[in-house]
């Protein structure tokens, strides 16, 4: 009788092994923790103020921004709590690749040396197009054409793909790329560099705070070859699963009319120092 219990124990161990591996699905979290930096309005930033779309960083403040919003309509689709991870730009893959968080929403373009160790969704938002920010007032603020920065200073963020397009101007000093947009503006105020490379809704929160900037847009077929689209970043190997599949379906929900909606509400809201 021993036996026989010790048997059907053994058989009981193994189902439940079975039942709870292989299946990366939501049968069990409570918790969607997503990572970003919390300092790429309107995608992200952090406030000492609460807001309507805002989540709590603990002792830290808060985040809040267009990422967040995203973020949060998928973790009510999923039935889960959201939870934001302040967490550097370096630092997010690694983040997710030690299972810190359970995915990256932080304005992240999916290219190919990602890919190697980020499964992508489809994109949750295309800024169709780059653009340059320069003073307002000098002689870059006229140009058409991003060759015609052959020669100046231009500056992108570190490891991203505004940094690497610079490389298509003919002749242009690449500066050495930086961390954060707050440290570019810096050096573009001080003449340190001639243009920073952006996007048009994160052109649009520095020149609100920045009356002495302005846009260059370029005319068509004149501006930079690159991806503009940003995609959610969900750890490596997951794809397929009932996790992915599950954020995807959570995602395709949110119509394009909506998300363009929600990105003119994070312009507008952003803090304006951002």
């Amino acid at each position: 009788m021993k036996k026989l219990l010790k048997v059907l124990c053994c058989f009981a161990m193994v189902a439940t092994l079975v039942a709870c591996g292989g299946n990366d699905d939501t049968a069990e979290k409570t918790q969607f923790v997503v990572g970003m930096e919390c300092g790429y309005a309107p995608f992200n930033w952090q406030s000492s103020n609460a807001t309507d779309t805002s989540v709590s960083l603990g002792n830290a403040g808060y985040a809040d921004g267009y990422d967040v919003i995203i973020a949060q309509k998928i973790a009510d689709e999923l039935g889960l709590e959201l939870v934001i991870k302040k967490i550097s730009w370096d630092g997010l893959i690694p983040a997710l690749e030690a299972g810190e968080i359970d995915a990256i929403i932080a304005g992240m373009t999916a290219n190919a040396d990602r890919e190697e160790g980020v499964d992508f969704t489809t994109p949750y938002y295309d800024s169709e197009g780059m653009i340059m920010i320069v003073r307002k007032g000098g002689e870059e603020a006229g140009y058409t054409s991003i060759q015609d920065f052959s020669g100046k200073n231009v500056v992108g963020q570190k490891a991203t793909n505004y940094d690497d397009v610079i490389d298509q101007i003919e002749g242009v000093n690449h500066v050495t790329p930086k961390a954060t947009y707050p440290e570019m503006v810096v050096a573009l105020r001080q003449s340190e560099v001639d243009a920073i490379t952006a996007e048009m809704a994160v052109a649009e929160g520095i020149l609100a705070a920045n009356s002495d900037l302005d846009v260059v847009t370029f005319a068509e077929g004149q501006g930079f070859d690159a991806d503009t689209t940003v995609s959610i970043g969900l750890k490596e190997g997951t794809r397929g699963t009932d996790f992915f599949n599950q954020v995807q379906a959570a995602l395709d929900k949110i119509t394009v009319e909506l998300r363009k909606e929600l990105m003119a509400s994070a312009v507008n809201n952003q803090p304006a120092g951002e």
